[in-house]
């Protein structure tokens, strides 16, 4: 493998260290050839830095590092050295102590609890997606559906003795079933290396190192790749907010505070015991960038979705009064990384306008999803945190209460478009008793799977883009755990087979109408027809495109309601699906009916239901 960055030029160095190289990746870390590796780290608060590994028996003394910088950039080359050999780096602090370090820039790792970076050469893999990314900046455009299925790789399906697939093996499998149940994409839990299992990925070590869990950089690249060939995009859970302390890691690298601040207001997130990165930084915005980037670049990655930005953005997040101190303008935001995300978001959108950045962000922070231009911080979409609280409130009540609590169905209509959102129900709300989607539902075995499926009737047919975990669509009782895969035993009842195959039918109909899915038209595209029947708990709305109208009626009391009546537009409408007919298990056979309307509409309503009629031209 050529270098492509042979010598380390004085330019490179300068935009390091000015934090505006969005490849930072290239010129730091361990850059293999089988004659030599060229080794280059950042410790600008270290007396000496050395490689120790494998190839010098881990002695501190044979390949001492060369400081290239005045901002503390070492680096040496070394031969003899071969791929998938371990090293670290051994730094020497000004107390006199020496610290031994994974390479921040490592592309692979070795498997926990072991702790070594390990030599790797990322070249040689020949993508065959070439029709995928040239696509892709039309398939990902916000007119076009956007289906997530939420994916934790080493719990969707294992072996029956229990171990792990590769990223390899796992993707056919993973990409056609994907691809037949209606997902667009599929969103993997984080990869990046990490030492702690329940931590799902959440506290890195290691940001540009694949985890060895599940095999090799290049086992992944085939993940993406066998994706891509099917059609299905990938989007990466990427984690900028925080990072674990373990000693190999980043804390404290050089013996100092360094990728975290050293002001103790700003350094710890104290909610999970991790440290915050250093926003204001320039070397730490080119780490952090140059990571996003590197994802999109080395492994085709589709987007990212950004993990706990209200965590960032907030100087007072999770601290109490004299925990935290205001910024120079006197108010709680973290200025450094409001500047960090739109530089972050305006970096990738000039690497590739394609991709897309996701916004995990939990409050009111304003212009999310407006670009920087525009005094935004850039970011394509934002999961609507307050409609997943509101209507899974609203799910678990007792039908009995749920006329009294219309408004946790209808507020989210105020706000639905000031930003560009995805509905998102993800692995956080199936753990930590919480209970399985399924079981959130109240009532009777049948009454829990009629009341889910309405629901999400309501879900894909409400303006947003669409997010789901895995188990959620064959309604698995128990809560999610990533030491086992997924009941998927629960697919020999009828109930469960019936409920996976309604949401099959349900996601494919709204990968087939734009009325569903193009929210760029605003309220031209939306338009309640029922909103305020608190006595029967039933909504009805309208979705619309230029070319259809769909009528869409939810009843989610647990009665049937015979000849329910509402005012709608003159036409005839068609049921083209129907939660409840009968093979969905329910008691009816509504689809293919068509019901005409003189200015009123009337139609029986099975109980629990979620019916979608097409009006005729």
């Amino acid at each position: 493998m050529e270098w492509r960055v042979k010598f380390m030029n004085d330019l490179a160095l300068y935009y390091f260290h000015q934090g505006t190289t969005i490849k930072a990746y290239e010129l730091l870390g361990a850059h293999y050839t089988k004659k030599e590796t060229r080794f280059c780290v950042w410790a600008p608060n270290a007396v000496s830095v050395s490689v120790v590994g494998e190839f010098n028996d881990w002695d501190v003394n044979k390949n001492q590092m060369c400081k290239i910088t005045n901002e503390g950039l070492y680096e040496t080359t070394i031969k003899n050295v071969k791929e998938f050999d371990c090293y670290q780096y051994a730094i020497k602090t000004k107390k006199g102590n020496i610290i031994y370090k994974s390479d921040p820039y490592a592309y692979h790792s070795e498997l926990r609890p072991y702790k070594a970076s390990k030599v790797y050469d990322l070249g040689g893999y020949k993508f065959n997606d070439e029709e995928w990314m040239k696509n892709r900046h039309v398939n990902q455009g916000y007119n076009k559906p956007l289906n997530i299925y939420e994916v934790h790789l080493g719990s969707w399906k294992r072996y029956k003795d229990g171990n792990v697939f590769n990223y390899a093996s796992i993707a056919e499998e993973l990409a056609l079933y994907a691809k037949e149940m209606g997902y667009t994409h599929v969103e993997v839990m984080p990869i990046s290396e990490f030492p702690y299992d329940p931590s799902w990925g959440y506290q890195v070590t290691g940001y540009y190192s694949v985890t060895a869990r599940y095999g090799t950089p290049k086992d992944f690249m085939k993940f993406v790749d066998i994706m891509h060939q099917h059609g299905v995009g990938v989007i990466l859970d990427w984690v900028p907010g925080h990072f674990t302390k373990d000693s190999h890691g980043l804390i404290e690298f050089d013996g100092e505070c360094l990728y975290e601040p050293s002001n103790p207001f700003k350094k710890e997130n104290p909610s999970w015991g991790t440290r915050h990165f250093d926003y204001g930084r320039c070397e730490i915005q080119s780490f952090l960038v140059s990571n996003a980037v590197y994802w999109c670049d080395k492994y085709h990655i589709d987007g990212l979705r950004t993990d706990a930005v209200s965590s960032m953005l907030y100087l007072d997040y999770c601290r109490k009064d004299g925990e935290w101190e205001k910024n120079s303008f006197g108010t709680n935001i973290n200025l450094e990384a409001v500047a960090f995300i739109k530089k972050f978001n305006d970096s990738l959108k000039k690497f590739d306008s394609s991709i897309l950045s996701i916004a995990e962000e939990s409050t009111a922070f304003p212009k999310i999803t407006v670009p920087t231009q525009y005094d935004g911080l850039g970011f394509d979409y934002k999961w609507n945190m307050g409609w997943m609280n509101d209507t899974l409130r609203y799910l678990k009540l007792d039908p009995y209460f749920r006329g009294d609590n219309s408004n946790l169905i209808t507020f989210q209509l105020t706000y639905i478009f000031s930003e560009r959102y995805i509905l998102a129900l993800s692995h956080d709300e199936v753990v930590h008793l919480k209970k399985a989607m399924i079981d959130k539902v109240p009532g009777q075995y049948d009454q829990k799977f009629a009341g889910l499926k309405a629901y999400f009737t309501y879900m894909m047919t409400h303006p947003g883009k669409k997010l789901n975990f895995m188990g959620n669509e064959i309604g698995q009782f128990r809560e999610w755990d990533e030491n086992r895969e997924l009941d998927w035993s629960v697919l020999q009842y009828e109930r469960h087979q019936t409920l996976q195959n309604y949401i099959k039918v349900l996601q494919q109909l709204y990968l087939n109408h734009s009325s569903l899915y193009d929210d760029t038209r605003y309220w031209d595209g939306f338009e309640w027809v029922v909103v305020n029947d608190n006595e029967h708990s039933v909504f009805a709305y309208k979705r619309k495109s230029q070319d259809e109208t769909l009528l869409v009626i939810l009843n989610f009391a647990y009665n049937e309601w015979i000849n329910y009546t509402f005012d709608v537009e003159n036409g005839d409408y068609e049921v083209i699906l129907c939660s409840e007919d009968l093979k969905y298990s329910g008691s009816k056979n509504l689809e293919g009916k068509t019901y005409h309307s003189d200015g009123k509409l009337t139609i029986d309503l099975p109980y629990n239901s979620g019916i979608i009629l097409r009006k005729g031209r």
